[in-house]
């Protein structure tokens, strides 16, 4: 309940009536809601792991109607995310059938990369970042087929004169194509891990994203008798 609203409440009576709801209230607020435990509003203790933002909640916060940025936390649990860039030549995603070059007029589809988000957490000289992708795939004039993978590439690469790759991975999804011919998409990538020394921050790298033709599942080898 982080985000939880206390609602105002409207108290008849004299200044005592008002002392006595106003000690029930904040006695609310300190034992629960409905069995569900509130942090208390003048501790300085660090937040529980169950009001971490979820990655679901970050694309809420940054995709949005404020579009505003969540602070980084002052207990260090949650630092500063690098920044995140999508690979020059691999913002789109087209695919076009055998023998035929991905051109406009030959499009099976085309997937974009829309906005992303990114999540950070520092476990020891480690940090765990989770990279939030959504995109859209639009059908094109050779007809798309009924499922479409999207293959999405993130790299973890440590900026400077002579960039240096840290970890890569990579994450798929299925979209069904729907009968508008445009269906959106989403990947978030829970796992990647990569180590920052004492003597760097969070500028010092940079999140790489993009799609990756060449990371599409292969096709099952058919059966023969």
């Amino acid at each position: 309940m982080r985000h939880g609203r206390i609602g105002q409440a409207r108290v008849a009576g004299g200044t005592g009536h008002k002392r006595t709801t106003l000690a029930l209230a904040v006695a609310a607020l300190l034992s629960g809601c409905g069995g569900t435990t509130l942090n208390n509003p003048f501790s300085t203790a660090p937040p529980p792991n169950a009001e971490i933002p979820t990655i679901g909640e970050r694309f809420d916060q940054l995709f949005g109607g404020s579009g505003k940025v969540p602070e980084t936390a002052s207990d260090g649990t949650e630092p500063d995310c690098p920044v995140v860039k999508i690979r020059a030549g691999a913002s789109t995603y087209a695919v076009a059938p055998p023998g035929k070059q991905p051109i406009a007029s030959e499009l099976n589809f085309q997937a974009t990369i829309t906005r992303t988000a990114r999540d950070c957490r520092r476990v020891g000289g480690q940090i765990n970042a989770r990279i939030g992708i959504q995109g859209r795939v639009i059908a094109g004039p050779a007809g798309a087929p009924a499922t479409v993978e999207i293959p999405v590439r993130v790299a973890v690469v440590q900026a400077g004169v002579n960039e240096r790759v840290i970890s890569t991975k990579v994450y798929r999804t299925t979209v069904s194509m729907n009968d508008t011919g445009s269906s959106p998409f989403s990947v978030v990538g829970e796992d990647l891990i990569y180590n920052m020394p004492a003597n760097l921050t969070s500028e010092s790298f940079v999140f790489y994203i993009g799609f990756d033709p060449q990371a599409v599942t292969p096709p099952a080898p058919s059966r023969r008798r």
